[in-house]
């Protein structure tokens, strides 16, 4: 193993002294310290040099005590400072000869990470990391402090905390109610901050694929994690004693008609009393929508609009109020209100122009009403619109199953083509210019069969 020269790196040292004292950037100790470090800062560097060079975790080991004398005087000489310190510890700690000895090395990186947020911040990564590190170090003996540091950093993180550790997250809360240390709602609670955080970070992320498809995959592991919890049946036992317990609790009614109405539970009656509950204690955009969304389950469609109608004056977020949409434009068909219904689709466009439903739901409104249309044809020109409207969909939704959709529509519909004999009996002709009479008003071209 090479051994250093003190003398030739103090000799560095002091040629490098009036480069180094002509900069400006603060080391967060006094000027003094600082000059004081410099042959130290020199010896310190010099052995991780060696050490990424070798691999060699000797040259860690040396550089141990430099490293840490570095941290105790000043702190911010470096961000690289904490990330050797993470090899440097870690090092130390695999090859700690007793429990005593690795446990001092333990709590000495979780206090370095708390160092680190003093004089860097990045207080949410850097909480994670210690999270993830003492998990992977103490396991479970340690798991009631990973589980308030994964919830500190969720809490101060945001959506801007690293999908990864929103992850882990959703894992150490069910590993801590496995163990006996919570009930079950906290995985339920959980996971609707899990899930909306990777959620915004989808849509933040939607013009870089690379990430998507990463982000995708995060939000798979929090629902197979989830899944245990996730079925209707499993939602209610959770939350009918809590809520029978306290039916006045804003914040418990929230949760729970957020996660029924997010794993498709909006039929269940729980959904039904706790949707009530609420609006009739904080009226808002996003109560008007699940009351809208219950009416529809119920089939009380003229009631549905009249929530929904309210919802969309006041939602944001797109996916909120393209579902608002799309539900009033289905409770507006059902009472055959088919123009009315257009509208809402076309608007739900309007708010997400990467769905192809909106369209697909518009062709399916002109083929429901094709007998409302006096052509000559038996109302078969209205299949002309609604295979137009079906292939707008593909020009909007990439995916799939929004082509296998279309594929199918189309061909059902086609079928109703009206016979080349028929159309020539009314002087029409393969290609020609056509508008569709009633309350579609389209223009298409004639195609027989």
């Amino acid at each position: 193993m090479k051994r250093h020269n003190f003398f030739t790196a103090l000799a560095m040292v002091v040629v490098m002294t009036p480069a180094i004292n002509a900069q400006t950037r603060n080391w967060g100790c006094t000027p003094e310290v600082q000059q004081d470090m410099l042959a130290t800062v020199s010896l310190y560097q010099s052995d991780i040099k060696e050490y990424k060079s070798s691999k060699d975790v000797r040259y860690l080991f040396e550089a141990y005590p430099k490293w840490k004398m570095i941290v105790a005087n000043c702190p911010k000489q470096s961000k690289n400072l904490y990330l050797n310190g993470d090899r440097i510890l870690k090092a130390l700690i695999n090859q700690s000869q007793t429990p005593e000895e690795r446990n001092g090395y333990i709590n000495e990186l979780m206090a370095m990470y708390d160092t680190r947020i003093a004089n860097y911040g990045e207080a949410a990564e850097v909480t994670a990391k210690k999270a993830m590190d003492l998990w992977d170090l103490r396991k479970d003996e340690a798991l009631d402090e990973v589980y308030r540091l994964y919830s500190e950093a969720v809490k101060i993180g945001g959506n801007d905390l690293e999908a990864a550790f929103v992850v882990k997250y959703m894992e150490t809360t069910i590993n801590y109610v496995r163990a006996g240390k919570a009930e079950p709602t906290l995985v339920v609670d959980n996971y609707d901050i899990a899930s909306e955080l990777l959620d915004k970070q989808l849509l933040a992320n939607a013009g870089d694929s690379v990430k998507m498809k990463l982000i995708e995959g995060y939000i798979a592991g929090v629902e197979n994690a989830f899944s245990p919890y996730a079925g209707c049946e499993e939602l209610v036992n959770i939350y009918t004693k809590k809520f029978e317990a306290d039916p006045e609790n804003v914040e418990l009614l929230k949760k729970i008609t957020s996660i029924m109405m997010k794993k498709g539970c909006s039929t269940e009656q729980l959904f039904f009393d706790a949707t009530e509950k609420l609006y009739s204690l904080e009226p808002s955009p996003a109560t008007a929508m699940r009351m809208g969304q219950m009416s529809v389950s119920k089939e009380q469609y003229a009631k549905a609009e009249e929530y929904l109608n309210d919802a969309v004056k006041g939602l944001t977020e797109t996916k909120d109020l393209y579902k608002a949409y799309i539900l009033l434009g289905h409770s507006q068909a059902a009472r055959k209100a088919y123009a009315a219904a257009r509208s809402s689709f076309y608007k739900a466009a309007e708010v997400d122009p990467t769905k192809g439903e909106p369209y697909i739901q518009i062709a399916n409104l002109y083929a429901q009403s094709a007998r409302m249309v006096d052509d000559g044809l038996n109302g078969r020109s209205v299949y002309w619109a609604a295979v137009d409207m079906a292939r707008q969909a593909t020009k909007h939704d990439v995916s799939d199953a929004t082509a296998e959709t279309v594929s199918k529509m189309v061909s059902t519909f086609s079928g109703y083509f009206p016979k080349k004999t028929d159309a020539f009996m009314l002087n029409l002709i393969d290609g020609q210019s056509y508008t569709v009479g009633s309350w579609i008003g389209a223009t298409t071209i004639v195609r027989t069969r």
